[in-house]
């Protein structure tokens, strides 16, 4: 099985948050098949060593290609805003019909059920205690998949996927 991990590469904390969902999918997915996941993270590739140089239709060509053979996406969808090259992985993922686990995590989303909230909201629109994200990604990843709040749910989530296409040959 192949999968791609998309989400930003740049920041400390995107490069912590990579490495601690690559271990855990690569462990699930071993402790289900015994066999090692073939995962595509693209701060693992060296064409994204800055101290070296690749061009835009280098980087392009390698991560379209590892992204259109994969056989699910994962694709952190957390910042201020949904990082650009994840949503463009997302767009161009879409298309293939295959799975996609996106992973929210902002803490702003709790407090749903908060009627004080609810209700400052409607009564003044910035006082948005909320997150938003771009409707239109979102409802890719609802179309082939689905949105978690945290990595655990995600991880199991795509244990039951990898279980299912087992059973399925």
């Amino acid at each position: 099985m192949k999968g791609y991990l998309a989400n930003g590469l740049f920041s400390l904390g995107d490069r912590m948050v990579n490495r601690v969902i690559a271990t855990q999918l690569r462990g699930a997915y071993r402790e289900i098949t015994g066999e090692q996941l073939d995962l595509f993270v693209p701060q693992e590739q060296t064409i994204n060593d800055k101290s070296s140089y690749a061009d835009s239709v280098m980087i392009a060509k390698l991560d379209s290609e590892s992204l259109m053979t994969s056989d699910f996406l994962v694709a952190v969808i957390d910042g201020v805003e949904i990082d650009s090259g994840v949503a463009a992985e997302i767009g161009m993922y879409s298309t293939t019909g295959k799975p996609i686990f996106a992973l929210y995590t902002d803490i702003r989303q709790g407090g749903r059920d908060n009627t004080q909230k609810i209700g400052a909201l409607i009564e003044d629109c910035t006082e948005n205690q909320f997150m938003y994200r771009n409707l239109f990604v979102v409802g890719l990843v609802k179309q082939n998949g689905a949105v978690f709040l945290d990595i655990d749910s995600l991880i199991e989530d795509f244990m039951t996927y990898v279980k299912e296409d087992i059973n399925n040959g």
